[in-house]
């Protein structure tokens, strides 16, 4: 059967597995990056609540990874990934990581108000704008693997199609 094309069907993407896998590993370094950087160049801690410990903070980051793990993944298992779903991923990725950071400024036994410091600390500083950011790029770095149509280079005499 043949395809009209003389060049014969074009080659898919990586597969679902090898995009998320790198989707998912420039989340986690891009956040962590983009977190430090904020963190430094503002010359502020990104939570800053007295007595609120670290784990609230690292309980919100592996949570974000997570839903961002499993928006990505459903992302790329449908065939057509628009813009809009690339920007859903970093929507729901920071709606996550606040919601869990509040959730488990809670339950360490920081209160009600001091875990709502925390998660407005995290919106108005600007972390959840870095998230969100890192999170569209990281997204978009896996659909484009995945949407590309590009093979490995051939020299004209490798192609099978002229034997």
């Amino acid at each position: 059967m043949s395809s009209g094309d003389p060049h014969g069907n074009a080659p898919e993407g990586v597969s679902v597995a090898l995009a998320a896998v790198v989707g998912i590993a420039c989340f986690g370094a891009f956040g962590l990056l983009g977190l430090g950087m904020l963190s430094y160049f503002s010359d502020t801690d990104i939570l800053a609540v007295e007595g609120l410990t670290l784990w609230p903070g690292i309980i919100g980051m592996l949570v974000a990874i997570a839903v961002f793990a499993g928006m990505l993944i459903a992302v790329l298992r449908r065939r057509s990934s628009r813009l809009a779903s690339i920007l859903a991923v970093g929507l729901v990725t920071v709606v996550a990581h606040v919601a869990a950071v509040w959730v488990s400024a809670v339950i360490g036994g920081a209160g009600l108000a001091h875990a709502s410091v925390a998660g407005s600390q995290l919106i108005v500083r600007g972390s959840s704008l870095v998230l969100f950011a890192v999170a569209a790029l990281a997204a978009g770095i896996a659909v484009v693997l995945r949407r590309a149509r590009g093979g490995t280079p051939k020299w004209p005499w490798e192609r099978d199609d002229e034997l």
